[in-house]
């Protein structure tokens, strides 16, 4: 259980140099607060989870790249996610459109080896089951 999230809410990734905030699209048209609400389904880089900044993870390949050239020093490269799975856990008892509710405790895993964290919700008052 845990604060509904919404268009808005801010996230920071744990390789990331600065947080992004949301977005969420209106299509299942379930509006928490005034803002479209988020499912674990909206993971999608660039529509609804925007760069962190600058990516420090030697994971990635433009890091590692970077990081060799300039003979080991690490050489932080411009944040492009890559989100293979959905966020987890959603709401198991809330679904938006058929799909689990994204609340405050869930959390996203980059391929790059990062963590994505949300840090405040977009909703301060509605939650979820």
């Amino acid at each position: 259980m845990g604060l509904n999230v919404a268009t808005g809410a801010m996230a920071m990734c744990s390789f990331g140099a600065a947080p992004s905030s949301l977005a969420f699209l209106p299509t299942p048209r379930v509006m928490v607060e005034g803002k479209p609400a988020g499912t674990i389904m909206d993971f999608v880089p660039m529509v609804n989870v925007p760069p962190f900044g600058m990516c420090m993870s030697l994971a990635n390949p433009t890091v590692a790249g970077a990081t060799a050239a300039a003979l080991g020093v690490l050489t932080p490269m411009p944040c492009v996610p890559v989100l293979p799975a959905p966020w987890k856990p959603g709401a198991p008892k809330t679904l938006i459109g058929g799909k689990p509710a994204l609340v405050s405790g869930s959390t996203c895993q980059c391929a790059w080896g990062g963590v994505v964290t949300i840090t405040y919700p977009g909703a301060v008052s509605t939650m979820s089951s």
